[in-house]
């Protein structure tokens, strides 16, 4: 489907001011710039550019009845320097880097740390550490620890808060950190 260019003889008197072009043809044009791009952000962003080319040009142009016809070349000339500009951030090497081993960490020190927060858990409030093992180490929702410990959400929310806040400030864990 095409769309009609404005045909009147006075065309002037149809568009008298580039605003009131770009309030009666904005849609179809924003339609056209969504054409050439897959980002509808990045189409609003081609035809905000294609319309300052135009109002730069608009008192230049003397045919008024091929406005839509001007506003398309510039989405496409835009977008065609947008493309050719586009920066490339990979090269061709010869050899491929290989990326730094990470090292592997002491299983016996990872034991350590999973007892000194299970400790630290251990010394929570009953009802607070209920919620911890719920969320973190079954996993589960914030709706779901509701349902089980029948309460609101909120509550679970607040609870598991000040639980990890408790967490944070335990002397244990912060003399592993």
């Amino acid at each position: 489907m095409t769309t009609p260019v404005c045909t009147s003889a006075s065309t002037a008197a149809v568009f008298p001011s580039f605003s009131s072009y770009v309030r009666a043809r904005g849609p179809v044009l924003l339609r056209a710039a969504r054409s050439l791009s897959a980002n509808p952000n990045d189409a609003e962003d081609l035809l905000q550019t294609a319309l300052a080319k135009t109002f730069v040009a608009w008192e230049r142009i003397e045919d008024h009845r091929a406005l839509d016809g001007y506003v398309r070349r510039a989405l496409i000339n835009t977008r065609t320097s947008q493309w050719r500009k586009r920066k490339v951030d990979e090269y061709a090497v010869d050899e491929l880097p290989e990326p730094d081993p990470l090292p592997v960490p002491d299983p016996a020190e990872l034991q350590g740390l999973r007892d000194a927060m299970w400790r630290a858990v251990m010394r929570l409030p009953a009802r607070q550490r209920a919620m911890v093992v719920l969320r973190y180490y079954e996993d589960l929702s914030e709706a779901q620890t509701a349902e089980i410990m029948e309460v609101s959400i909120g509550t679970v929310k607040s609870a598991v808060s000040r639980a990890l806040a408790k967490l944070r400030e335990d002397p244990e864990l912060a003399m592993i950190a």
